[in-house]
Formats: C-alpha cells, sequence, structure tokens
C-alpha cells in the first residue's frame, strides 16, 4: 500500500482519535491562531459588553493584537457627534471587555466616525439609477398585463 509521507491521515492515533486541531479547515485555523474568535464574540455581546446607550451609536470596526494575545487595540466606529460620549467612557469599555475575556485583550481603543446621513443619501441615487434601468426593461416586455402590474410595483417602491 502507497502512502504519501506529508499526509496527516496516515499518522497512527490510539484507537483513530485524532487532535481536534488536524480536523478543522486551514482557513479556520488561520483565524482562530489570529484571535478572530475574540473579534466575533466582542460583536455578538457588544450590546451587553458596553450597555444600550453606548451601543446605540458605535460598533466595533476591528481588532488590532500585539505579538500574543495581550494589548490589542480596538478600533470603534462612532457616530459623528457622539464622539464625547465614547472618549469619556473608553476606560469603562476597556474594563469590561477585559472582565469578559478574564485577561488583559484591549488595551487602547482607537475611534473612526462616520456619518449615517451620507451613506442613506448614496443608497437613494443608487436605488433611482436601478429603477430608470427597470423601468426601460419593462417597456420592452410584450404581455400588456404583466407590463401593467411591473410599472405599479416599480410605482409603490418609489413612494417607499
Amino acid at each position: 500500500m502507497h502512502h504519501k509521507q506529508n499526509n496527516k491521515e496516515s499518522r497512527r492515533y490510539v484507537q483513530g482519535l485524532r487532535p481536534f486541531s488536524n480536523t478543522l479547515p486551514r482557513g479556520l485555523r488561520g483565524v482562530l491562531k489570529k484571535n478572530g474568535y475574540n473579534y466575533s464574540e466582542i460583536i455578538s455581546k457588544w450590546k451587553t459588553l458596553v450597555g444600550e446607550s453606548i451601543s446605540d451609536y458605535s460598533y466595533p470596526k476591528s481588532i488590532k493584537m500585539a505579538r500574543g494575545d495581550q494589548k490589542g487595540t480596538l478600533i470603534l466606529a462612532v457616530k459623528r457627534g457622539d464622539e464625547i460620549n465614547v472618549e469619556y467612557s473608553k476606560n469603562e469599555i476597556i474594563n469590561k471587555i477585559n472582565g469578559h475575556f478574564g485577561y488583559q485583550l484591549i488595551s487602547q481603543i482607537k475611534l473612526q466616525t462616520y456619518n449615517p446621513e451620507i451613506k442613506k443619501n448614496k443608497h437613494k441615487r443608487n436605488k433611482m439609477q436601478i429603477n430608470t434601468n427597470i423601468e426601460k426593461k419593462i417597456s420592452e416586455i410584450k404581455n400588456e398585463d404583466i407590463k401593467k402590474s411591473l410599472s405599479q410595483l416599480i410605482d409603490i417602491l418609489k413612494n417607499d
């Protein structure tokens, strides 16, 4: 029987058991080594970690870790105008996150502001372009009943 030298499956384990790390896909192993699970944990429990008042106008954008598992930097996206509230509660956020994990995961917080109103305007422009393209395609339909019902649907969507 022919066995490859560099194949993990050819190794023998006690009673056929394998280490859990060998069953994980390669991409997932890399994320786990880079503390990706910490970031997903912070995102999923953001509201409970920092409270509703802070979570209403901020969310975690990314985490940059130094070597090892400690002294990371949490980058928060904060709604424009509410930066001062987050600035004053930085130490409280750090203490709550580190208390949740049981060790010093985050040592500092950096803020990035965003303006949610600008994003809404860009979305409306794209929506109008899509509507004009759809109207052109509807006019090419030969069946009058389908054309009429689709144009009514477009009118309803424009009013929303």
